[in-house]
């Protein structure tokens, strides 16, 4: 029983792996196609550290600037320092239309994924 246990595991953490070099594989092409980078964390959080070229709208003032993203179909990556904020920012961007949305997560994991 432990054996398979162990397989299954294996496999899963295996699969999971693969999965998210893929997600790092397509942020990279999408910045290199010119995708718009937002960082929704603070302007504090900002001014000490983010993605070259990125625009920073914290997701607090996100519903009041949706028009400052441009076409609904265009491609938006978003991130922030943990993920949480992002994947709310990703989740209203879809409610609001935005068909061409992808959460990077964590800063850090966007700058790894780029410098692959």
């Amino acid at each position: 029983m432990f054996k398979t246990f162990y397989i299954f595991l294996i496999i899963a953490l295996f699969s999971f792996s693969s999965c998210k070099n893929r997600e790092d594989k397509e942020l990279a092409e999408w910045v290199d196609k010119g995708a718009l980078v937002v960082d929704v964390r603070t302007p504090n959080e900002y001014e000490k550290r983010h993605f070259p070229g990125a625009v920073n709208i914290p997701i607090d003032s996100l519903p009041l600037r949706v028009d400052e993203l441009g076409p609904k179909d265009k491609q938006i990556i978003l991130y922030c320092q943990s993920g949480g904020r992002s994947l709310r920012a990703k989740t209203f961007l879809e409610e609001e239309g935005f068909s061409q949305v992808r959460d990077a997560g964590r800063i850090d994991r966007l700058f790894s994924a780029v410098s692959k």
